[in-house]
């Protein structure tokens, strides 16, 4: 630092980008310091003009140009979580040091861009995660190091806030997960409860080696506002951070770490530390926090060393970058939901017991999913009762060729008509889309029949990857998918459609339509077993696998050798479950695809997309069958008026 940019009174010169929002706790931080002599505030940029109490700091929309003009030292970048790196990047090479607003960047390509012009440039980026200034930071790592807790298991962490629809109203990116083509991860784990993701990481050494998220949102917004995920390190510790933007009121967020002679809390906004041990004793501290921009002044004047450098916070934009590539966030249904609004059209959406909620998280270091929440399953419902679940990101093998489906399909009356993972044929997974061969991938799971060979085990199995649910409710979903292939290969992107309607008190309709976008670049097959010289074995499709267990199973119209590869518009099966209750199932479509029907060795019926010859796909494929799920047994008259009316 030159003597040259050094003011008379030995304050170090500071421009402020972004004083609007968060930028005015910035503007107090100045003041103050400002009236101890530390800092000048030389300039501000931003693209409205600020009213400034104090100082008379020269405003301009151009950092770049405000840095020269000003000489200033020290730059605080406040601005639009997707700008960031632009603006950090900027400063930086018009000789500024940086403190940078958390999230540090939109992502980990972003936050390199940053570390290299660290880099190149020589000068400090500091990133302000103001809870890494606490002295209790290095006091909680003492303990665990010391083995004051006994061998730890794991970091849980907890925070549950209030918000209204005026917090994602505040500005155009607010609540987004990008904005014009551009990210910005704006999210509930990313950005207000940013801190608890990022001091969790700094109480540990070792690298991630997994990451997993559950995102979900109450408000219609486009990014999460109740949220967890689970971190796995390469030395197997475990942490889970937990938290919603949909409490009735505010609670701290904390962290507790687990060990077996007892635990530390540490509620991280009020630097608290309370440690419980077996024995029964108690104690708490309060500590001292270090501003992040007087950390920065003092690495200017003495080099003391930065208490948050950019390098430091790698790991978190790992996390941020997992957040930002997980599927979309999940819509919770409003009937899981209390909603408030006043007279000014502002509205808060509370999910009742969240607080409780994020709090067992961070005790038994769960994900929302594993405690049981209703609103982390996806269930059709007809008539106010459920009918159907929904797996949307199933945990399967491989060689299962995990895909989303439909499980635990009953009747009106209570009588389950799917069956998952069978002994029979452990690939089979209730109701969904399955195809044996699309352009050589299987995404039907199992062996791979190969001509003159036979089924043979390959590495070939392909994923369908949920990616949004564009539309949410009780009676149905619009979900986005991705089909990837061996290697990781997108090879076709899905749009699929799921709706119930009742019929009448004994029956209801479940519309399944989806339709397949190609992908590859070029046309590509969708073949079969059939295709490749094994007679009948067609299959591929749209695929029901009904429960084994039930028995006197027939088919109509006609028996098994009659319905299947028929192209009749329906077809029925009805089963006794063992407790002697009976079920049906008609199946109808408009496409005129083949049927493939198995009754006898299990029960199953789907389509036969390619039933003896290969199905060429140029651009797209739809299809559309909708399956009438009755209690009792329909005979044939009765099977084809629904089918008819399903289909109107």
């Amino acid at each position: 630092m030159s003597a040259a940019n050094v003011t008379p009174t030995g304050a170090v010169k500071v421009i402020l980008a972004g004083a609007h929002g968060h930028g005015r706790h910035h503007l107090g931080i100045l003041r103050g310091l400002t009236e101890r002599g530390l800092v000048e505030l030389a300039g501000i940029c931003d693209v409205r003009p600020v009213e400034v109490e104090f100082g008379t700091p020269l405003q301009s929309s151009d950092l770049g140009e405000l840095i020269e003009k000003t000489g200033a030292q020290i730059t605080i970048i406040c601005t639009p979580i997707h700008t960031h790196a632009d603006l950090a990047v900027t400063a930086l090479r018009a000789g500024s040091h940086v403190l940078l607003e958390k999230p540090p960047a939109a992502s980990s390509s972003e936050h390199e861009r940053i570390a290299a012009a660290v880099a190149e440039t020589g000068l400090a980026c500091q990133v302000g995660f103001q809870s890494l200034g606490s002295a209790a930071i290095p006091a909680l790592r003492e303990l665990i190091a010391d083995g004051v807790l006994g061998r730890v298991r794991g970091i849980g962490g907890a925070g549950a806030w209030d918000r209204s629809t005026a917090y994602f109203t505040r500005a155009a990116w607010a609540g987004r997960r990008r904005l014009d083509g551009v990210d910005v991860v704006d999210g509930a784990l990313t950005n207000p409860f940013a801190h608890a993701v990022a001091t969790a990481l700094a109480l540990v050494d070792s690298p991630i080696a997994e990451i997993e998220t559950e995102l979900y949102h109450a408000y219609p917004i486009e990014s999460d506002d109740t949220s967890c995920l689970r971190i796995r390190l390469a030395d197997g510790f475990v942490t889970t951070i937990a938290v919603s933007l949909c409490a009735p009121d505010r609670r701290e967020p904390y962290l507790v770490v687990h060990g077996d002679l007892g635990r530390a809390t540490l509620v991280y906004t009020k630097d608290r530390l309370t440690v419980e041990l077996d024995d029964g004793s108690v104690t708490t501290t309060v500590h001292e926090r270090t501003g992040l921009l007087e950390n920065l002044v003092d690495h200017l004047r003495t080099g003391a060393d930065l208490l948050v450098p950019l390098a430091a916070t790698k790991s978190f934009t790992q996390v941020l970058d997992a957040v930002r590539l997980s599927p979309e966030p999940v819509p919770i249904p409003e009937r899981h939901q209390i909603v408030h609004g006043d007279e000014t059209g502002v509205v808060s959406r509370v999910l009742p017991g969240i607080a409780d909620l994020t709090d067992r998280s961070a005790r038994e270091l769960a994900l929302y999913s594993e405690l049981d929440v209703p609103w982390t399953r996806v269930e059709v419902r007809v008539a106010d009762r459920a009918v159907a679940s929904y797996e949307w990101r199933p945990d399967l093998p491989a060689t299962d060729s995990p895909r989303p489906y439909l499980h635990r399909v009953r009747t009106l009356g209570g009588v389950e008509v799917t069956q998952v993972r069978p002994e029979d044929h452990v690939h089979h997974l209730g109701v969904g889309v399955a195809i044996s061969d699309l352009g050589g991938a299987n995404f039907w799971g199992g062996r791979t029949y190969v001509k003159d060979q036979g089924p043979t085990w390959l590495d070939d199995h392909g994923t369908q990857r949920h990616v949004a649910f564009s539309s949410l409710g009780d009676d149905g979903f619009a979900e986005h998918l991705e089909w990837i292939g061996p290697g990781g290969r997108l090879m076709a992107r899905e749009e699929r459609t799921i709706t119930a309607k009742p019929l009448g008190s004994e029956a209801w309709a479940l519309d399944f339509a989806f339709t397949l976008t190609n992908l590859t670049g070029a046309p590509v097959e969708i073949n079969s077993s059939a295709t490749k010289g094994r007679v009948g074995a067609g299959y591929g499709g749209f695929f029901w696998r009904a429960p084994g267990t039930s028995s006197d199973r027939v088919t109509l119209p006609g028996d098994e050798q009659t319905v299947h590869g028929s192209r009749r518009p329906w077809v029925a099966m009805s089963g006794t479950t063992p407790d002697g209750r009976d079920w049906t199932l008609v199946f109808a479509q408009a496409n005129g695809d083949p049927w493939f029907v198995r009754v006898s060795d299990y029960p199953g019926v789907g389509q036969a997309l390619a039933w003896d010859t290969p199905l060429v796909v140029e651009d797209t494929l739809t299809r559309r069958v909708v399956t009438i799920v009755a209690d009792g047994r329909l005979d044939e008259e009765a099977a084809a008026a629904l089918a008819r009316d399903a289909l109107a």
